[in-house]
Parts: C-alpha cells; structure tokens; sequence
C-alpha cells in the first residue's frame, strides 16, 4: 500500500476537490481515506475475504492517484487477477463478481456503522472509479478566550415593552419554523427510486428475490471421448470437462441414456447478476431479502410477501402473474418477444443470440396488488443481458428518473410497466433507456 505521505502534489490537487466538487477537509484527506479503508478491511464484512481486500485497496490506491487507464475492467484483470492481457472480459466476469461482492460488503459496512464516518468510500455500479463522500464538519463554537464579556446595568422593562417582545419572538418562531419545513421539505424530497419503492413501507415481510432454476443437462463422459478434440487432452480431467463446452461432429449420434435432466441445478449468470445488485441496493436501505432459487419458493409464500420475480421465459409463475397485463411476453417457435396487447403490432424483438447480439430489450413490472395480493415486481429481459439491464434499471436512482419523467402524475400510486432497451457491449448492458412506459 503506498504511504499516504508520500502522495505528490499533483494527487493532493486532484484530491482537492473529491465528491462532486465539495472540498475535502484538511490537508490530509488521503491518509484519512486510508485510515477509513484500514478499517473497512478490519471489519467483520471483509475480514474472511483477501480477494475483496485486495481489490478494494487496488481501486482506492490507483483513484487517489487519478490513474484511471488502471481502473478499467481488463487492466484489473491483468493487474490483480493476473489473466492474459488478450483474455475476453465477457467470457471471464471475475472483475465485475469480484466488483458486485465488495459493493455488497461495504453496504453491509456502512449499514452497520452507528457514525457517519469521516469519509465513504463508494464504487458506483458501471464503474471501478471509487468515489469519496466527506462528512461536512461541524463549526465549532466560540472558546472562551474569544467571547467578550459585557456587563450593563439590569434595567427593568415595562409590560408594554414586555409584549412587544414576546410578540415578536412568537413572530420570528412561526417564520421559522414554516422555513425550517420548507428547507426540510425540499431537501428530503423522496427520489424517484424511493418512490417506486415505497409500497414496501406498507410491510416489514421480508423482500424475496426469486431467481429461476432452468432446466439443463449433462453429459456422459462417453461423448466427451467421441469427440474430435478429445485427443488434445483437453477433456481429461472432470474439472477440465466441467470447464470446456463439448464438441461433437455435426452427426454424432445420441442416446438418452447418456445424458441426464438436471433440475433446479443451475441457475443464469445474468439472473444472479441482476440479484446480486438488487440485493446491494436493499442492503443499503435496510430492507431484508431473502433469496430464493429455482423451486425454492411456492404461490403461498408469494401472496405472504412482496417479492421481486427476475427472469420470464425460465420463470414457471411469469404466466400465472401477468396473463391480464397490457405488456407482456410472447414466443413463437424459438423467436421471443415483448408485446404491446393494448396497441397491435407493437412489438420489441432483440437482435440477440445470448450475449453474442448487439441489442436486448426488457419488461419491468410494477404491481400494487398482484394476483398474489402482495407488491409484486418483475424484472426480465427478452435475452438473457435484458435481465441483468432490468435489474439494475430498478435498483439505481438515474436510468429510472430519465424513464419516469414523462409519466403522469401520482404514478408511484398507480400500476406500472416500462419497457427498456439497451445495448449489449461485450457481452454486458450499456445503460438502459425506457422505449414505452404504461400506467394504470
């Protein structure tokens, strides 16, 4: 870790002016962010994982420096996790895992901090740039030394001047105290995020987070030694098997008995993507989720508590809960698709094959009193990026203010749905941006 002290004046000045532009206090802000990233790393939240350490000093170390080339998902790559430097982020997420784990543990950190520490440390979701948030000091009062001390002779006022007193200090308390609301009122004006959770303060349930179990399939290892490439040795071992996609010649024969249904096994990465960051988000607001995977969970425990239903085309109850909504899945053979039933011919089909397409699109619902008569919300996409695009949609304040500023007034009151598009870069969402929005 690079000592503090010995940080040059071209960091000190770029440090001037962290957190948007609010100054730091002192002139030893960068051992003050050690000194919070010391404890951090002490903490019970971190103190059982040396790679989240690691990483987080790794990120903290290179922002206090302004070396942003090295807070790129590769070079952490190359840098930290030692990988090749021609390696495939999209095929190899261990940066943005890695990412998502220390953004869940230091939200664990700070929920159960009792003080605003001097500094936070923050590493926005979509980037691996830290961002440092100082708590603004407390003027301190006068010292003694610095009061002068008056003395007048005590005069006795008449009653006249008596009310005339009092009614002004009634005056001055009723003007302050409207202004006081009024600074109040503007400055705890719930964001558009607070809103659209807000049915969830009507119940202290816990949140469950229902992730889908597809179906999926092994092999025998029989067809591993017909393969073409089985000479290379690639496929010598389990673990090498278990790592390596089987490749057979376009002819090769197969029997059921070589291979095996396995349900409620495995689970999308993109769908644990998506609960990873919901999971973050209600861990900083102190809400309890519970995680629920493949057939973990019944209709029963849905009309027990409001619950976040991620994932449409693997998710056997997405019929049962959106059969009567105006948006809603549709599929034709293997075409897949969201459709407007409200407007005909209103359709939005991703020009995507898993993560190999350049476009997906997804459906977020948002439902006061569901089927299951609980605050239901689901979260898809048409592929499987749109279901990683749909759940941060939902969980970061600015993607959803853009989609809802046009949307009608009271509509934190009302039935929701919005259709999202994004772009798939490197097999990962670009920010996503709301194409139609629904309110009833």
């Amino acid at each position: 870790m690079n000592d503090p002290k010995r940080m040059n004046s071209e960091t000190k000045s770029r440090n001037s002016e962290l957190n948007n532009g609010t100054p730091v206090p002192g002139e030893n802000s960068n051992a003050a962010v050690f000194e919070q990233l010391r404890r951090i790393q002490d903490s019970h939240s971190f103190c059982n994982s040396a790679r989240s350490k690691e990483f987080l000093s790794y990120v903290v170390e290179h922002g206090l420096q302004g070396r942003e080339e090295l807070l790129k998902e590769r070079s952490i790559g190359i840098n930290l996790f030692h990988r090749n430097p021609t390696y495939i982020t999209s095929d190899d997420p261990i940066v943005r895992v890695k990412a998502a784990e220390v953004r869940r543990r230091l939200a664990q950190f700070y929920a159960e901090e009792e003080e605003a520490p001097e500094v936070r440390i923050e590493i926005p979701v979509g980037s691996y740039i830290p961002k440092f948030h100082w708590r603004q000091p407390v003027p301190s009062a006068p010292s003694a030394q610095e009061v002068e001390v008056v003395q007048q002779p005590l005069v006795r006022p008449n009653r006249f001047g008596r009310r005339r007193i009092i009614g002004l200090l009634v005056a001055l308390m009723v003007v302050g105290s409207a202004t006081t609301f009024l600074i109040l009122s503007h400055f705890h004006r719930p964001s558009t995020l607070d809103l659209f959770w807000r049915p969830l303060s009507a119940t202290k349930q816990p949140v469950l987070i229902c992730v889908p179990s597809p179906v999926s399939y092994a092999v025998s290892s029989i067809l591993f030694q017909q393969s073409p490439m089985a000479h290379s040795g690639i496929y010598s071992s389990l673990s090498r098997r278990n790592a390596t996609p089987l490749q057979l010649a376009p002819d090769t024969p197969l029997k059921w008995k070589d291979i095996t249904p396995l349900a409620d096994f495995y689970i999308n990465k993109d769908d644990a993507y998506a609960a990873e960051e919901l999971s973050v988000f209600f861990t900083g607001e102190h809400r309890l989720t519970q995680l629920r995977l493949g057939n973990d969970y019944t209709y029963e425990d849905l009309c027990s508590s409001p619950a976040i239903l991620v994932g449409a085309y693997n998710n056997p109850w997405i019929d049962r809960v959106m059969s009567d909504l105006p948006i809603g899945f549709r599929e034709s053979g293997e075409v897949l698709w969201i459709e407007d039933h409200t407007r005909p011919g209103q359709v939005w089909k991703a020009s995507t094959d898993g993560r190999l397409g350049t476009k997906d699109f997804a459906l977020v619902a948002r439902l006061l009193n569901s089927k299951t008569g609980q605050f239901l919300v689901i979260a898809s996409g048409v592929g499987m990026v749109g279901t990683k695009a749909a759940g941060g949609f939902i969980s970061h304040e600015q993607d959803l203010a853009n989609a809802l500023r046009g949307a009608p007034a009271g509509w934190e009151k009302k039935n929701m749905e919005v259709v999202i598009e994004t772009d798939i870069v490197e097999g990962s969402p670009s920010p996503s941006r709301a194409v139609a929005v629904k309110v009833w």
